[in-house]
């Protein structure tokens, strides 16, 4: 996600590249164009902290150990699990023009999907901790209504003991 110095989206891609659809007007109102003017009002609202993030933007995009399409492959999975679709479309793009095939693309997004449902069941744990931690204070009074008498009108079987 790379800006040029007035703003703009440079080949790495970002929310300020988005192209219009115009049969995805409907979305507008939950999601806005983003157009260079949003762009600029950005950059002139808070120019410091804008050309920060595009320097930051150019910096992390750069080829290093990792290769640019590698980046914009591993943004086009993040950006699945923010669920940001400026990011999934103008990553997508990058990705597309570093060379990425739309194989390589979908097989980013399905390591996402796993990711994302693997740290829901990881984080079950959590909820198991809880109901064990819950149900401990209660226990006695499983075991107390285990012994109780049984009534009268219960025509189960006694209880072995």
């Amino acid at each position: 996600m790379s800006h040029d110095d007035n703003g703009s989206s440079t080949t790495s891609g970002t929310a300020d590249h988005a192209v219009s659809h115009p049969d995805r007007s409907a979305h507008h109102d939950l999601y806005p164009e983003a157009t260079r003017a949003l762009a600029d009002q950005r950059s002139r609202l808070a120019p410091g902290p804008a050309e920060a993030f595009r320097a930051f933007s150019r910096s992390v995009f750069a080829p290093a150990a990792l290769p640019t399409k590698t980046k914009q492959l591993i943004a086009v999975a993040v950006a699945h699990v923010t669920q940001c679709p400026y990011c999934i479309r103008s990553h997508t793009r990058a990705a597309l023009r570093e060379g990425a095939s739309s194989e390589e693309i979908m097989e980013a997004i399905w390591v996402a999907a796993e990711m994302r449902a693997g740290g829901a069941y990881a984080h079950s744990a959590l909820a198991l901790d809880t109901i064990a931690q819950e149900s401990e204070p209660h226990a006695h009074l499983i075991e107390e209504i285990a012994r109780m008498p049984q009534r009268a009108s219960d025509t189960r079987a006694p209880r072995a003991e």
